[in-house]
Protein backbone atom coordinates (compact mmCIF):
# COMPACT_ATOMS: atom_id res chain seq x y z
CA UNK A 1 0.00 0.00 0.00
CA UNK A 2 0.95 3.64 -0.22
CA UNK A 3 3.10 5.26 2.51
CA UNK A 4 -0.14 7.38 2.67
CA UNK A 5 -1.64 7.77 5.68
CA UNK A 6 -5.71 6.42 5.73
CA UNK A 7 -7.99 9.08 4.98
CA UNK A 8 -10.70 7.93 7.88
CA UNK A 9 -10.94 5.93 10.99
CA UNK A 10 -13.22 3.68 10.03
CA UNK A 11 -14.34 1.67 6.82
CA UNK A 12 -17.35 -0.03 5.96
CA UNK A 13 -17.42 -2.85 3.23
CA UNK A 14 -20.60 -4.67 2.30
CA UNK A 15 -21.23 -6.79 -0.78
CA UNK A 16 -23.69 -9.58 -1.55
CA UNK A 17 -22.69 -13.08 -0.53
CA UNK A 18 -19.70 -14.47 -3.36
CA UNK A 19 -19.29 -11.01 -4.08
CA UNK A 20 -15.70 -11.66 -2.28
CA UNK A 21 -15.48 -8.97 0.40
CA UNK A 22 -13.95 -11.04 2.28
CA UNK A 23 -10.81 -11.83 0.27
CA UNK A 24 -10.48 -8.04 -0.12
CA UNK A 25 -10.32 -7.34 3.36
CA UNK A 26 -8.18 -10.44 3.87
CA UNK A 27 -5.70 -8.94 1.42
CA UNK A 28 -5.94 -4.52 2.50
CA UNK A 29 -5.26 -6.27 6.24
CA UNK A 30 -1.76 -8.20 4.95
CA UNK A 31 -0.78 -5.29 2.94
CA UNK A 32 -1.68 -2.55 5.81
CA UNK A 33 -0.03 -3.37 9.17
CA UNK A 34 -1.71 -0.31 10.27
CA UNK A 35 -5.24 -1.61 9.53
CA UNK A 36 -7.22 -3.57 11.71
CA UNK A 37 -10.42 -5.46 11.23
CA UNK A 38 -13.21 -5.69 13.81
CA UNK A 39 -14.22 -9.11 14.36
CA UNK A 40 -18.06 -9.73 14.54
CA UNK A 41 -19.99 -11.87 16.74
CA UNK A 42 -22.82 -14.13 15.94
CA UNK A 43 -24.89 -17.05 16.54
CA UNK A 44 -24.04 -18.53 13.34
CA UNK A 45 -22.47 -21.96 13.89
CA UNK A 46 -19.00 -22.43 13.47
CA UNK A 47 -17.56 -23.98 10.44
CA UNK A 48 -14.08 -25.92 10.64
CA UNK A 49 -12.21 -24.27 8.92
CA UNK A 50 -12.95 -21.15 11.51
CA UNK A 51 -11.46 -20.20 14.21
CA UNK A 52 -13.36 -18.72 17.69
CA UNK A 53 -11.80 -14.71 18.15
CA UNK A 54 -10.30 -15.16 14.73
CA UNK A 55 -13.08 -15.18 12.16
CA UNK A 56 -15.86 -14.66 14.45
CA UNK A 57 -16.75 -14.34 18.13
CA UNK A 58 -19.19 -17.02 18.00
CA UNK A 59 -21.36 -16.96 20.69
CA UNK A 60 -24.94 -18.32 21.62
CA UNK A 61 -29.04 -16.80 21.22
CA UNK A 62 -29.03 -16.03 24.69
CA UNK A 63 -25.62 -14.04 24.92
CA UNK A 64 -26.34 -12.23 21.64
CA UNK A 65 -29.79 -10.69 22.55
CA UNK A 66 -28.36 -10.11 26.08
CA UNK A 67 -25.55 -8.04 24.32
CA UNK A 68 -28.51 -6.40 22.16
CA UNK A 69 -30.15 -5.27 25.07
CA UNK A 70 -27.06 -3.84 26.80
CA UNK A 71 -26.37 -1.86 24.05
CA UNK A 72 -23.06 -3.40 23.43
CA UNK A 73 -23.32 -3.17 19.63
CA UNK A 74 -22.63 -0.61 17.25
CA UNK A 75 -24.66 -2.75 14.49
CA UNK A 76 -26.09 -5.88 14.28
CA UNK A 77 -28.91 -7.36 11.80
CA UNK A 78 -30.26 -11.38 11.14
CA UNK A 79 -28.96 -12.66 7.57
CA UNK A 80 -29.43 -16.12 6.65
CA UNK A 81 -31.51 -16.60 10.05
CA UNK A 82 -28.01 -15.85 12.29
CA UNK A 83 -27.76 -12.80 13.77
CA UNK A 84 -24.47 -10.73 13.48
CA UNK A 85 -23.16 -7.82 15.28
CA UNK A 86 -20.15 -5.61 16.23
CA UNK A 87 -19.11 -4.89 19.40
CA UNK A 88 -18.88 -1.17 20.13
CA UNK A 89 -16.34 -1.27 22.59
CA UNK A 90 -13.78 -3.00 20.52
CA UNK A 91 -14.08 -0.27 17.16
CA UNK A 92 -13.60 2.36 20.03
CA UNK A 93 -10.58 1.00 21.27
CA UNK A 94 -8.48 -0.01 17.88
CA UNK A 95 -9.65 3.67 16.64
CA UNK A 96 -8.18 5.11 20.06
CA UNK A 97 -5.14 2.99 19.44
CA UNK A 98 -4.93 4.82 15.86
CA UNK A 99 -5.80 2.08 13.87
CA UNK A 100 -8.09 2.62 10.71
CA UNK A 101 -10.98 -0.04 11.61
CA UNK A 102 -12.42 -2.12 8.90
CA UNK A 103 -16.17 -3.35 9.28
CA UNK A 104 -17.10 -6.20 7.15
CA UNK A 105 -21.34 -6.45 7.71
CA UNK A 106 -24.18 -6.34 5.60
CA UNK A 107 -26.21 -3.35 3.75
CA UNK A 108 -28.19 -3.51 6.99
CA UNK A 109 -25.24 -3.08 9.04
CA UNK A 110 -23.97 -0.31 6.77
CA UNK A 111 -27.00 1.84 7.61
CA UNK A 112 -26.84 1.88 11.17
CA UNK A 113 -23.09 2.45 10.95
CA UNK A 114 -23.74 5.36 8.96
CA UNK A 115 -26.63 6.60 11.65
CA UNK A 116 -24.17 5.95 14.78
CA UNK A 117 -20.78 7.25 12.89
CA UNK A 118 -21.73 9.75 9.76
CA UNK A 119 -17.53 10.54 9.20
CA UNK A 120 -17.26 6.35 8.38
CA UNK A 121 -16.71 5.52 4.49
CA UNK A 122 -18.82 3.40 3.24
CA UNK A 123 -17.99 0.77 0.14
CA UNK A 124 -19.93 -1.41 -1.65
CA UNK A 125 -18.13 -4.83 -3.58
CA UNK A 126 -20.24 -6.09 -6.49
CA UNK A 127 -19.86 -9.33 -8.64
CA UNK A 128 -19.00 -8.77 -12.38
CA UNK A 129 -22.30 -10.63 -13.87
CA UNK A 130 -24.74 -12.79 -11.61
CA UNK A 131 -23.00 -15.75 -13.66
CA UNK A 132 -19.73 -15.28 -11.91
CA UNK A 133 -21.95 -15.02 -8.30
CA UNK A 134 -23.25 -18.15 -8.74
CA UNK A 135 -20.09 -19.68 -10.04
CA UNK A 136 -18.09 -18.37 -7.05
CA UNK A 137 -20.95 -19.39 -4.62
CA UNK A 138 -20.88 -23.22 -5.90
CA UNK A 139 -16.72 -23.54 -6.15
CA UNK A 140 -16.87 -22.68 -2.19
CA UNK A 141 -18.56 -26.32 -1.59
CA UNK A 142 -20.40 -25.09 1.35
CA UNK A 143 -23.51 -25.31 0.66
CA UNK A 144 -26.24 -27.08 -0.78
CA UNK A 145 -28.60 -26.08 -3.92
CA UNK A 146 -30.85 -24.39 -1.88
CA UNK A 147 -29.11 -22.91 0.05
CA UNK A 148 -27.21 -21.09 -3.45
CA UNK A 149 -30.53 -20.49 -4.80
CA UNK A 150 -31.52 -18.45 -1.67
CA UNK A 151 -28.32 -16.63 -1.71
CA UNK A 152 -28.69 -16.17 -5.50
CA UNK A 153 -31.78 -14.69 -4.41
CA UNK A 154 -30.70 -12.47 -1.39
CA UNK A 155 -28.06 -11.02 -3.42
CA UNK A 156 -30.15 -9.02 -5.86
CA UNK A 157 -32.21 -7.86 -2.57
CA UNK A 158 -28.59 -7.01 -1.66
CA UNK A 159 -27.42 -5.28 -4.28
CA UNK A 160 -30.64 -2.89 -4.47
CA UNK A 161 -29.06 -0.62 -2.13
CA UNK A 162 -25.33 0.04 -3.81
CA UNK A 163 -26.74 3.06 -3.78
CA UNK A 164 -25.87 3.76 -0.72
CA UNK A 165 -22.67 3.66 -0.55
CA UNK A 166 -19.62 6.36 -0.96
CA UNK A 167 -17.89 4.19 -3.06
CA UNK A 168 -18.35 0.89 -5.62
CA UNK A 169 -15.48 -1.73 -6.49
CA UNK A 170 -16.59 -3.77 -9.23
CA UNK A 171 -14.19 -7.50 -8.25
CA UNK A 172 -13.64 -8.92 -12.06
CA UNK A 173 -10.32 -9.11 -11.25
CA UNK A 174 -8.91 -9.72 -8.04
CA UNK A 175 -5.59 -8.04 -8.07
CA UNK A 176 -7.65 -4.73 -9.72
CA UNK A 177 -10.06 -5.12 -7.27
CA UNK A 178 -7.67 -4.97 -4.70
CA UNK A 179 -5.57 -2.05 -5.86
CA UNK A 180 -9.01 -0.08 -5.89
CA UNK A 181 -9.82 -0.90 -2.52
CA UNK A 182 -6.61 0.46 -1.33
CA UNK A 183 -7.16 3.53 -3.56
CA UNK A 184 -10.02 4.21 -1.29
CA UNK A 185 -8.20 3.46 1.88
CA UNK A 186 -5.53 6.67 0.69
CA UNK A 187 -8.20 8.69 -0.09
CA UNK A 188 -7.48 8.54 -3.85
CA UNK A 189 -10.63 6.72 -5.02
CA UNK A 190 -12.44 9.34 -6.66
CA UNK A 191 -12.95 7.50 -9.49
CA UNK A 192 -14.70 4.81 -7.73
CA UNK A 193 -17.96 6.81 -6.44
CA UNK A 194 -20.94 5.57 -6.40
CA UNK A 195 -22.10 8.10 -8.97
CA UNK A 196 -20.25 7.16 -11.91
CA UNK A 197 -22.37 6.47 -14.89
CA UNK A 198 -20.28 3.39 -15.76
CA UNK A 199 -22.26 1.71 -13.42
CA UNK A 200 -25.43 1.77 -14.64
CA UNK A 201 -25.26 -0.67 -17.14
CA UNK A 202 -23.65 -3.55 -14.91
CA UNK A 203 -26.37 -2.86 -12.72
CA UNK A 204 -28.88 -3.12 -14.91
CA UNK A 205 -27.64 -6.63 -15.84
CA UNK A 206 -27.21 -7.65 -12.20
CA UNK A 207 -30.70 -5.95 -10.95
CA UNK A 208 -32.76 -7.19 -13.78
CA UNK A 209 -35.85 -9.34 -12.60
Amino acid sequence: MSEASPAAALYVVSAPSGAGKTSLVKAALERDPRLRLSISYTTRKRRESEVDGRDYHFVDRAAFDAMVAAGEFLEHANVFDNSYGTSRAQVQRLIAEGHPVILEIDWQGAQQVRAAMPDAVTVFVLPPSREELERRLRDRKTDSDAVIERRLRDAVADMGHWDEFDYVIVNEDFDTAVSDFQAILVARGGRLRTSRAALKPLLGRLLAT
